[in-house]
């Protein structure tokens, strides 16, 4: 049978490298831009197609999922093969909400699935509309919206407390000119040190007061001179790179993305000073249709650092990236603060997923900015 320019080959014949065509269809081509994952099944429930989305959503390029059965791709997928089949019997459309659905591997998310038959091709449209996605953008967007109200506050705090700290530290200063007796000089020595000490903190708090000096730079280049740097400073720690050498070059402030990357690798350190056998993964790789503060973007960079510690307990992981919130004992809490805002220059996000034994955090940052 010949194919239309809608069609995606036989029913029955998986499409391989070999019988792939050279060039899409026009039908390929509006799938294939879809923020929606977009299966096209076979009689046997075989894929045949595959667009950009379904291969972020379940983690295999289309072309190790041709051919692929469906209850082979998805775990658990016996009641999606059932909803198939009916619709296939009945030519009518079904939506199922909120599937909880399984990947090998054990990876999982909650999906709405839209199921349409195409009877005169034997072939059947699979929608799949990740809910995990949409309510972690309403999340994000959410803290990002919290955090930029904090940000304003503690901004006008620190300009106020700032003021009469310079007025204290310029009256000891006189103090100590006028002082009779030198010995008594001590005191305003210290009353200036602290002042002056306070006034670094409120700086730290205000966060980075440069600009972004962005140029064109390998991730790895800083990533590789964050793990030295960490390497140096924890003998017993077990640094691991996994970095994926075809990412590009990206635009970004080399010095400044340094520190942000330091600030999260030293925060996870911490915590693994009471590790037994503490390990510091630094992952990179490409992400595809990814949504940044409500803006989807085609190509972004993931840089993952993954620590085996104890874990971020539950208690302040809403409020781990507010000013002066610490995972340990006498912390700051401005290291996370500085590095979102930086990586907020570079029109990112940073977010993390914790468990105990298992922490990782991830910076994520548009590859399009670079033609900007």
């Amino acid at each position: 049978m010949r194919t239309g320019p809608g069609d995606f080959g036989s029913s029955n014949s998986p499409m391989t490298t070999e019988h792939k065509p050279k060039s899409e269809t026009p039908s390929e081509t509006v799938l294939g831009n879809l923020s929606t994952a977009i299966l096209v099944l076979g009689e046997e429930h075989n894929i045949l197609f595959a667009n950009q989305a379904a291969e972020n959503l379940l983690k295999e390029s289309a072309t190790q999922m041709a051919g692929q059965c469906l209850i082979d791709l998805i775990i658990n997928g016996e009641e999606l093969a059932e909803i198939v089949s009916e619709a296939a019997l009945t030519n009518k459309t079904f939506t199922r909400r909120r599937m909880q659905l399984l990947l090998p591997g054990k990876d999982n998310f909650t999906a709405d699935v839209t199921v349409t038959p195409v009877l005169d091709r034997g072939q059947t449209v699979l929608e799949l509309i990740p809910m995990d996605r949409y309510l972690r953008i309403d999340r994000d967007a959410a803290i990002q919206e919290h955090h930029e109200v904090t940000r304003q506050m503690v901004r006008g705090l620190a300009h106020e407390i700032k003021n009469p700290l310079g007025g204290i530290k310029g009256s000891a200063e006189l103090l100590a000119r006028e002082l009779p007796d030198k010995s008594l000089q001590e005191y305003t020595d210290i009353i200036i040190e602290e002042t002056n000490r306070l006034t670094s903190l409120l700086d730290r708090m205000l966060g980075p007061n440069t600009l972004a000096q962005k140029t064109s730079i390998s991730i790895h280049q800083v990533l590789e001179r964050t793990a030295n740097l960490i390497e140096l400073e924890s003998r017993n720690l077990e640094v691991i790179r996994d970095y994926d050498p075809s990412i590009p070059e990206l635009l970004i402030d080399p010095e400044l993305m340094l520190q942000a990357m330091l600030n999260v690798a030293r925060n996870a350190m911490q915590i693994l000073e009471t590790t037994p056998h503490p390990a510091l993964t630094f992952t990179t790789r490409i992400e595809r249709q990814f949504t940044i503060n409500g803006q989807r973007h085609k190509v972004v960079v993931r840089v993952d650092i993954k620590d085996n510690g104890s874990g971020i307990p539950l208690d302040i992981q809403e409020q781990l990236f507010y000013p002066m919130i610490s995972r340990r004992p006498g912390g700051t809490g401005l290291g996370l603060t500085f590095a979102q805002s930086i990586i907020a220059q570079h029109n990112g996000m940073i977010e993390f997923e914790s468990e105990p034994g298992d922490t990782t955090f991830s910076i994520i940052i548009p590859l399009e900015q670079n033609n900007e």
